[in-house]
This record gives structure tokens, C-alpha cells and sequence, in this order.
């Protein structure tokens, strides 16, 4: 295995982590201010479940608080509307997010649209949305600024670099899109209609998989060198009967043999979500309390 090639998204994330706990650290002694993040389950969706189990420890870890909500899954709209605006005006909470997917029965944009856009730590709400797409200052969305930032990290500056991102969904592709123009990145979204999709990738600097499609990307699409983010999360049968296993969208085990970095499945993009939805808590309290934000 070639080792020096991974991208640890781990240790990254660690790093971030340690930023906003000093950060968290500073407000409470200082401005005597704990900031809160909530995350509010609709239902039994067993990832999600673990996920957001995830997110309250790690809230927790940093010393924010964590007051997050779990609903039955016979929850409907507006009673979650309802919610929404109690977390709007709860002065302890200065973020709040909705873990996707809902019950069919509730509509998320309607949900999103409804957080107040300075609690939107997860960057969804259309104001925060334009504010990213006319370069503005806002939350940002946490995996297109994790990507970022393992980018960064990895490659220092990024501007002129061909980038093709394989995926064009609001909460990954076009977000990040966005984020690398910014960085003055050339940019190329590619989408299940693109013709010839092999041929723009292996154009591609930085390939970016967000598609949501098991190993879609092989090998012998990527550029010899180029840097590759699978966001990819696919749950897929495993190599014993009845277990399943994690891949993401490239075929990392051809891929390994092209790339100059690729970030692993798990353990790659994953960690920095996390990590960047902290932050943006930190940055969503500051903004709240009229306090200089943090350089994080």
C-alpha cells in the first residue's frame, strides 16, 4: 500500500477539532458563552441515528453543549416547523441541524428555509446559499469546506488547478464548486449526463467524487498525479454473509496506483464534515454575540 498517497482525513480533523476547543475554550472564559449545537433526528433511520450519536460526543468533546432533539418518526411537519422556531429563539442555541433525510411526509426545503440563517451551521438555507454563490461571508456547507481544507492542506495553493467534480447535488457538488472558484480553480462540474465523462477526468488536477455511485470512478480515469476526494459513502455487501462494509465512489485499489493523494472510505472526507460542522457552531455563536470570530 501506498501510504504517503492517503489523504487522512483523521488527522486532519483531530487538528480542527483541538482549533475549536481552544476556540470554545476562549468564549467561555471570556465572554463567559458556551456555544450549543442542536441536531434534530425525525425517526429510526439506524445511520442516521449513529451519525448524529457521533456528532453530540464530538460536540460534547470540544465542550460545547449539546442540545440536539430525537422525534418519532409519526412526527409531522408542522410540528417540526414548530421546533424549528423554538431553536430560533433559544438564546443557548446558535446552531441547528436537520439530519437528512426526513419522512416522506415533510418537505426539506421547507424545513431548511425555515432555520434562522445565522443557526444554519449546515450552510442548506437559501440565504447562506447566496451568499456562498456571490462570494459573500456565510456558513458554509461542512463537507464542500472539508474537501477544502484536506485540499489546501494537501496541495497549498490551489489556483489555476483543472478541477472536476463528478456530482452536482446543493449539499456537496455545486457548493464546492463555488468554494474552489473562489481559490480560482478552473472548474467543471460533471453530472450523470456528461458525455465522455472519462475524458474530463483524466483532464482533472483535482477529481472530486460525489455521485453516490459504488466505484464508479476507476482507475485509469484519473490523471497520473492528480489529487482525488471521494465523498462517496456506499454501504455494500460484505466479504462474509450477512455483513456489509463502506466504499465510496472511486475504486480506490486501482485508483492508488495513478493518484498523488486520494482520501480513503471510510476515514477520509468523512471525519472533516464533523470537524467543519463544529466550527461553523463556534463561528454561528460569534456572529450571534457580536464577538470577533476565530481563525479556524
Amino acid at each position: 500500500m501506498k501510504t504517503d498517497r492517503i489523504i487522512d482525513g483523521k488527522n486532519l480533523a483531530a487538528k480542527l477539532r483541538a482549533q475549536v476547543a481552544l476556540a470554545t475554550t476562549h468564549l467561555k472564559e471570556k465572554h463567559q458563552l458556551t456555544p450549543g449545537l442542536a441536531a434534530v433526528l425525525v425517526g429510526e433511520d439506524p445511520a442516521s441515528e449513529v451519525y448524529v450519536r457521533n456528532k453530540n460526543k464530538q460536540t460534547v468533546d470540544v465542550g460545547m453543549a449539546s442540545l440536539g432533539r430525537t422525534l418519532p418518526t409519526q412526527t409531522d411537519q408542522a410540528e417540526l416547523l414548530t421546533l424549528i422556531d423554538q431553536l430560533n429563539e433559544d438564546r443557548a442555541v446558535h446552531g441547528i441541524l436537520i439530519q437528512l433525510p426526513l419522512p416522506a411526509a415533510i418537505d426539506p426545503n421547507t424545513v431548511i428555509d425555515a432555520i434562522s440563517p445565522d443557526k444554519d451551521v449546515d450552510g442548506f438555507n437559501l440565504l447562506n446559499v447566496g451568499l456562498l454563490s456571490t462570494n459573500r461571508k456565510g456558513l458554509v456547507p461542512c463537507t464542500p469546506l472539508g474537501c477544502l481544507m484536506l485540499l489546501k492542506d494537501r496541495l497549498g495553493n490551489l489556483e489555476g488547478l483543472n478541477t472536476v467534480i463528478v456530482g452536482r447535488s446543493n449539499i456537496v457538488g455545486k457548493p464546492l464548486a463555488q468554494l474552489l472558484l473562489r481559490e480560482n480553480c478552473t472548474v467543471t462540474v460533471a453530472h450523470s449526463r456528461t458525455r465522455e465523462i472519462q475524458d474530463l477526468c483524466r483532464n482533472a488536477d483535482i477529481l472530486v467524487a460525489a455521485v453516490g455511485q459504488p466505484e464508479m470512478i476507476r482507475g485509469d480515469w484519473i490523471k497520473p498525479g492528480a489529487t482525488v476526494l471521494d465523498v462517496g459513502i456506499n454501504r455494500v455487501p460484505g466479504t462474509k454473509p450477512g455483513k456489509t462494509k463502506l466504499i465510496g465512489d472511486v475504486a480506490f485499489n486501482e485508483a492508488i496506483d495513478h493518484v498523488g493523494g486520494i482520501t480513503p472510505v471510510p476515514g477520509g472526507v468523512g471525519p472533516m464534515t464533523i470537524a467543519c460542522l463544529l466550527r461553523n457552531t463556534v463561528i454561528a455563536a460569534c456572529i450571534q454575540n457580536d464577538i470577533q470570530t476565530p481563525d479556524i
